[in-house]
């Protein structure tokens, strides 16, 4: 085949004008689709590679690929590991013998000589002396070089080794904004699970505090189940202050709640036991949608537990991040290395800082969840991390401590036995540490002579003796104490006495802020807030009954009436105060409206405490001027008095006892009692010329009348409520 005679220069641009010319005239859309193609190869190769000759990026791609392969053709082995030293580090010295001992060289008997191939200074300067090769390292960071030796005989056979070095300077800022940014997740994790629990629980929270009495077993079983479910110890002991302080709880109970609850918050250590550290992340993301797109309460909050969960598990991964720091800082490890667990007093050392760490954070699971991160990298012994989660225990008693403050003396004294019952337990679980270090061997890896290391076990192990430790303690503590309830109480009485009348002041109700951290318990404590305001009621009826009876009265006793009035206006203010904050917080449909009927009923019962105030403010208005209601009449209202107060007696009841049964005749009773009310009122306008009252034993008898009319219809408004109509 012949070939094609080529073409100069100026024969091809002759062709390419006469073949691929454009017209004279060519419309502006002609330009643009004949730049599509230009732009498009402008685009994917850049102007560079367009512009360029064909021949020099051949030129310039031929030289590495040449490198390579003289690269491939030399076999290097990997005798040294990687060299990285901190900055500002000594240098370091490598015996090259040692290293190449294991090789057929090494093995062959003959003498070896070693050189450096290649070094660069820039990182650090590479000598060698006497079969010895040293690394001055120097301050530039940021770089990774590699070092090339060889290791050759008289005979001519080598051996290269290559490894890297490396120059790393510490990143605080990050070290510190990975630690606290872990810490808030972890927290933050908590408290997410804590609420979701809460309100799956729900009403077998609120059962629960119905199940503390006397007995101590009870109670004690009480305090560990609110604990688990709330995910705090902390916070079931600031509620139980509450309680003690609102004087629904006694102190006897509130002993065994508060041992109870200090066995319930060791479940936070077994969480972390679970294998998920990794999939926090994706588990907490997942569970988020469904969170966010949920409709149904239940599922929703299943969702929020789940999400808290792979966030508390996210958090602990970021704090180890933050820790591998440490774990590479000479300074930092030999300052943890001074919280050593094998003496006596370096036990104490060890609570002592888990102490003041709680102190700080106010929260015992997150200085577990530091502890347990520092011991699964390494950078503490099991046995100090150990003896810091029993100085946890004495700090977590500082939230209770504070939360006694402007309190009363029994909820002072229930804060006291707190912290005297972790701190005698800390005093004698101490003085047999190591006694307890076996049998916590025993219990993890089944050998009590064994020691619990990442080197001879996982990190996963090394959190379950953590859990271990911080169970047992607290489980062994508590069985010791029960049978000493009673004799704790009476010393707390002898060590706190109890103030004078005048020195302290009683609290309206019983709600308190402590109770807001768990809704499903707050919602059942102010719906005793409601049966109290019921029953104030229902005693302002009975005190009137007496003034009814009698006919006359004392100042004493209207005055006594009319500040029990005044107490339920305060009630009902800082009734709606409380349940202001309850609904600001995340809390199921179910303590919504169950809100909302507390205080449509708490605004119904002040104002019947109003109308029975309003019957006596009637009867003052006779007596201060010197007038008294006939005989006939006071009978009257008498008699319309006992029917209403008889009323209000059946419908509180049936709100007391959620017994909507008893409301059966509720509505044709309240239809009765105003038709009777409305015969007096028309009585009374029909009375003859002679048969008339004065005026003012007129308007006072009115009042009455429709004062106790009104208590009527305030209390069918709560019998819709209880009966579930509005």
């Amino acid at each position: 085949m012949k070939k094609r005679p080529s073409l100069t220069r100026e024969e091809l641009d002759n062709l390419l004008v006469s073949k691929f010319s454009p017209p004279k005239r060519r419309s502006g859309i002609s330009y643009i689709i004949l730049a599509v193609p230009f732009l498009l190869c402008l685009v994917v190769l850049g102007p560079s590679n367009l512009f360029s000759p064909s021949q020099e990026p051949q030129d310039v791609a031929a030289a590495p690929l040449q490198e390579d392969a003289e690269e491939t053709q030399r076999v290097t082995e990997r005798l040294i590991p990687d060299q990285k030293a901190l900055i500002g580090a000594p240098p370091t010295v490598i015996d090259l013998r040692m290293s190449f001992q294991s090789t057929p060289l090494g093995k062959s008997g003959e003498p070896i000589t070693f050189k450096i191939l290649r070094a660069k200074k820039d990182v650090a300067e590479a000598t060698l002396t006497d079969n010895v090769l040293t690394l001055d390292w120097k301050k530039k960071t940021g770089k990774k070089r590699d070092v090339l030796i060889r290791a050759e005989t008289p005979s001519g056979e080598y051996v290269d080794t290559k490894f890297y070095v490396e120059l790393w300077e510490p990143d605080y800022r990050k070290l510190v904004l990975t630690v606290i940014g872990g810490l808030g997740i972890f927290l933050l994790g908590m408290k997410f699970m804590s609420e979701g629990l809460q309100a799956i629980a729900g009403n077998g929270l609120r059962k629960m505090i119905g199940w503390v009495t006397n007995n101590r077993l009870m109670a004690v079983g009480v305090g560990t189940l609110i604990t688990m479910l709330v995910q705090s110890s902390s916070i079931t002991t600031v509620m139980v202050v509450g309680f003690v302080n609102s004087g629904f709880m006694t102190l006897r109970q509130a002993i065994g709640v508060i041992m109870g609850a200090n066995i319930g918050t060791t479940i936070t250590g077994w969480i972390l036991v679970l294998k998920i550290g990794k999939y926090g992340l994706p588990i907490a993301g997942a569970a988020a949608f469904f969170y966010l797109f949920a409709k149904r309460d239940r599922l929703r909050f299943l969702a929020m537990t789940i999400m808290g969960l792979g966030m508390v598990f996210f958090g602990l991964e970021l704090m180890k991040d933050g820790f591998s720091l440490i774990k590479e800082l000479p300074q930092f490890e030999l300052w943890f290395q001074r919280f050593d667990a094998g003496t006596y007093f370096g036990i104490l050392q060890c609570a002592a800082v888990g102490c003041i760490l709680t102190f700080i954070v106010q929260s015992s699971s997150a200085t577990l969840g530091i502890t347990i991160g520092l011991a699964q990298l390494g950078v503490i012994e099991f046995e100090t991390a150990a003896a810091l989660v029993l100085g946890e225990n004495i700090g977590t008693t500082i939230t209770a401590w504070l939360a006694s403050f402007g309190t009363t003396t029994n909820a002072k004294r229930a804060a006291y036995f707190h912290v005297i019952f972790n701190m005698l337990g800390v005093a004698w679980i101490t003085a047999l540490f190591p006694f307890y270090m076996r049998l916590i061997s025993f219990f993890v890896l089944g050998d009590s002579s064994a020691t619990l290391t990442l080197e001879s076990t996982s990190a996963a192990t090394v959190t379950a003796g953590i859990a271990a430790t911080h169970t047992g303690f607290n489980v062994t503590n508590t069985v010791l104490f029960i049978p000493l309830t009673g004799y704790l109480a009476n010393f707390l009485e002898w060590l706190v006495p109890k103030k004078s009348s005048e020195e302290e002041e009683p609290r309206l109700t019983s709600l308190d802020v402590r109770m807001l951290e768990s809704p499903a318990i707050a919602i059942e404590q102010s719906r005793q807030e409601v049966v109290q305001m019921a029953e104030n009621c229902q005693h302002m009826m009975e005190k009137m009954r007496v003034i009814e009876d009698k006919g006359s009265w004392t100042e004493a006793q209207a005055t006594e009436l009319l500040q029990m009035e005044d107490h339920q206006d305060a009630m009902q203010i800082e009734f709606v105060d409380f349940m202001s904050n309850l609904l600001a917080a995340n809390v199921t449909h179910s303590v919504v409206d169950e809100a909302r009927h507390q205080i449509r009923l708490v605004d119904e019962y002040e104002s019947i405490s109003d109308c029975i105030a309003s019957v006596l403010k009637s009867k003052r208005y006779l007596k201060k001027r010197d007038l008294q209601m006939p005989e006939p009449e006071r009978q009257e209202i008498r008699e319309m008095h006992h029917r209403v107060a008889e009323f209000l007696e059946v419908v509180n009841r049936a709100y007391i006892e959620n017994s909507p049964e008893l409301l059966t005749d509720a509505i044709p009773t309240g239809e009765e009692i105003t038709k009777q009310a409305k015969s007096l009122a028309k009585k009374l306008v029909q009375r003859g010329p002679d048969d008339q009252l004065t005026p003012f034993a007129s308007t006072s008898y009115s009042r009455q009348i429709a004062a106790y009319r009104r208590v009527r219809d305030h209390a069918i408004n709560i019998v819709e409520v209880v009966k579930g109509e509005k």
